[in-house]
C-alpha cells in the first residue's frame, strides 16, 4: 500500500507561492488571449450570463456591492488547461501521464509563511455570504460556490482526499454540499455518520487548473502527493487552524469546518448538473464553518456547469481530460497498439467516447471495446482505425456511416452502473452501454476499396518514354504522368491509345497500366 504524503521541512526546498496560485495563472491568460478583464462593476445577478455569452476566461474586476475580484471559467478550454501544464493541446494527456510517474515533496510550512492564512476569520467574524457568490442557473436552489474543491482525511488509509465540491449558501456559517454523487468523500462521510462522528473537512477556493485536474481524479495514492506530483514541483501544504487537515499553502481562499453527522437531511438543490440538466432537490448533509482563512489579495473564483454547450464548461473540460486518461490506461491493458483517445466535451466528456488502434492481432476492436466500457462513466464507445481522426468530428462521422454494421459491430452490455445523474436512466439504477466497431475487418485495411481517394501526389520515377515506364512494371495513370513529367495528361491518353491498337498495352484486374504482354 502506498503510504500517506509525510511533509518534510520548509527548510528542504525553496518555495514560490505564487507559481500555482490562481492569480498568477489569471494573469498568464492576458498574453494568450485568453481571458476577458472585465474592469467595469458588475451586478452578481449579471455574472451568469456573461459567462455564458463567451468561450473566453473572464477576471472581473468589481463584482458585486463589495467590488471584490472574481475569476470564472479559467478551465473551460482544453487550451488553457494545456497553457496550465505549460504544453500544447494535442500534448495534455502525455504530459499528465508522464508527470504521475514523477513524485514530487509534499512540504509542510508554517502558518506565518502560508499566504493562505495571511487573514484568519473565526467566531461571528465568519460569513461566507461575504464573497462574490453568484446564482448560476434559473431554477438552482440558491447562489453556489462551485469551485470548491475538498480536502479530508480518510481514517482507513491515513490519505488526504481530495476532490471538486459545489456548496450551496445556507447563512453566514452553513452551506449544503451534495453527497449524493458517488464520490471518496462521501465514503468517508457515511463511515463517519454512522458512528455519529464529524467529519473535518477544508473546502479551497481559487485554484490552479493543475489543482483542478488533481480533483477530478482518483488514484489509490495520498491526494496531496498527487497534487504535488502533478505540479511537477515542490506542494507546499499548512495545517488548517480549526481542524487537523492540511491544504495547500498556496491557495486563495479555504474554508474550514466539519460535515454534520445527522446524515442526509436537509434540502440541497436544484442544480444545473455537469451533463447539461437540472438536478432535483436532494437531501444532504451540512458544512458547518469553523473558520475561513486566505490571502490578503484573494482572488475568488467560479466554474460554469451545465447548460446546452457543455464545450465551454469547466466541469466538462475537466471530466474529458480524466475520461481519457483512464481509458488510456484500460487501451494499454487490453491491445498492443493505441493509438488516440478522446473524450468530446460536448457529451459531457465522458458519455461518449472515440479511440483509434492499429490492430495488430484478429479480435482486438473488440478487445477495446470490451476495456473502455468497463471504465465508470463511458456510455458510448466508438473504435476507429487509425487512419481516422479522432479529433476531427466530419473523419468520425464518415468511419462510422461507411464501416459500421449494426448488426454485427455493435456490442450492448445491459445492466452495468451508469452515472446516476444520466437522465436516460428514468429513474432506474442500472443501465446499457454500446461498442461501435468502425474499424475494417482484421487484414482488409489498405485495399484499394477501403481507401480514401486524395489528390494525386504523382510519385515514383522518371523514364525516357511511356513504353520504358511501363516496361518497368503496371503503373497507376497517376504515376505515368511522373513517369514522363507530364503536367497536363491528356497527351498520356492519346498516346496509350494508340499503344492499345498495337496491342503494346492493357490493364490488369485492379485497374494499372502494363506493358502489352504483361497485361492480365
Amino acid at each position: 500500500m502506498n503510504k500517506p504524503a509525510s511533509p518534510v521541512s520548509a527548510d528542504a526546498a525553496k518555495i514560490d507561492f505564487d507559481a500555482f496560485r490562481m492569480r498568477t495563472f489569471v494573469e498568464e491568460l492576458i498574453a494568450t488571449g485568453e481571458v476577458i478583464v472585465h474592469e467595469e462593476p458588475i451586478d452578481l445577478a449579471d455574472v451568469a450570463q456573461a459567462l455564458a455569452d463567451t468561450e473566453k476566461a473572464i477576471w472581473f474586476k468589481q463584482a458585486g456591492p463589495e467590488r471584490q475580484e472574481l475569476a470564472g471559467n479559467i478551465a473551460g478550454s482544453r487550451s488553457r488547461i494545456a497553457q496550465a501544464f505549460g504544453v500544447q493541446p494535442h500534448e495534455l494527456l502525455g504530459e499528465l501521464m508522464k508527470r504521475l510517474d514523477a513524485k514530487q515533496p509534499v512540504i509542510e510550512v508554517s502558518r506565518a509563511e502560508a499566504p493562505a492564512q495571511q487573514v484568519v476569520l473565526t467566531g461571528d467574524e465568519i460569513d461566507v455570504t461575504s464573497f462574490p457568490v453568484h446564482l448560476q442557473h434559473g431554477a438552482d436552489g440558491a447562489p453556489y460556490i462551485s469551485a470548491a474543491i475538498d480536502f479530508a482525511n480518510d481514517p482507513q488509509t491515513g490519505f488526504t482526499n481530495c476532490g471538486l465540491r459545489r456548496l450551496m449558501l445556507r447563512g453566514k456559517a452553513e452551506t449544503g454540499v451534495d453527497l449524493n454523487a458517488p464520490s471518496d468523500l462521501r465514503v468517508i462521510y457515511e463511515r463517519a455518520s454512522a458512528q455519529k462522528q464529524r467529519v473535518p473537512v477544508a473546502f479551497v477556493i481559487g485554484s490552479h487548473p493543475v489543482d483542478m485536474v488533481t480533483a477530478t481524479m482518483s488514484v489509490p495514492i495520498d491526494e496531496l502527493q498527487l497534487m504535488a506530483n502533478l505540479r511537477a514541483a515542490p506542494l507546499p501544504v499548512v495545517k488548517c487552524v480549526s481542524i487537523d487537515v492540511m491544504v495547500p499553502a498556496d491557495a486563495e481562499v479555504v474554508l474550514e469546518g466539519w460535515l454534520d453527522p445527522h446524515g442526509y437531511v436537509e434540502p440541497e438543490g436544484p442544480y444545473g448538473e455537469y451533463l447539461g440538466y437540472y438536478g432535483g432537490l436532494k437531501k444532504n448533509p451540512v458544512f458547518h464553518v469553523t473558520a475561513i482563512t486566505r490571502r490578503t489579495d484573494a482572488l475568488f473564483q467560479t466554474i460554469t456547469i451545465s447548460g446546452r454547450d457543455l464545450a465551454r464548461t469547466d466541469t466538462s473540460q475537466l471530466e474529458a481530460l480524466r475520461t481519457e486518461l483512464n481509458c488510456w490506461r484500460a487501451l494499454k491493458m487490453a491491445v498492443r497498439e493505441p493509438v488516440a483517445v478522446y473524450a468530446p466535451v460536448a457529451a459531457a466528456g465522458s458519455l461518449n467516447v472515440r479511440v483509434s488502434l492499429r490492430q495488430r492481432v484478429p479480435g482486438e476492436a473488440r478487445a477495446a471495446l470490451a476495456a473502455v466500457l468497463g471504465c465508470v462513466g463511458v456510455k458510448n464507445l466508438f473504435v476507429y482505425d487509425p487512419d481516422i481522426n479522432i479529433f476531427n468530428d466530419n473523419e468520425a462521422e464518415w468511419a462510422l456511416a461507411t464501416r459500421f454494421q449494426p448488426a454485427k459491430d455493435l456490442l450492448i452490455i445491459s445492466d452495468v452502473k451508469l452515472s446516476p445523474l444520466d437522465p436516460s436512466l428514468d429513474g432506474a439504477r442500472t443501465g446499457s452501454k454500446a461498442g461501435y466497431d468502425c474499424t475494417w475487418p482484421f487484414g482488409k485495411a489498405g485495399t484499394m476499396d477501403r481507401s480514401a481517394p486524395a489528390a494525386p501526389t504523382y510519385p515514383g520515377k522518371r523514364f525516357a518514354s511511356l513504353a520504358a515506364a511501363l516496361a518497368d512494371g503496371p503503373k497507376h495513370f497517376e504515376e505515368l504522368m511522373a513517369a514522363t513529367g507530364s503536367r497536363d495528361g491528356r497527351e498520356i491518353v492519346r498516346e496509350l491509345e494508340a499503344m492499345r491498337l498495337r496491342g503494346e498495352v492493357a490493364r490488369d484486374d485492379q485497374g494499372l497500366y502494363c506493358a502489352g504482354q504483361r497485361a492480365a
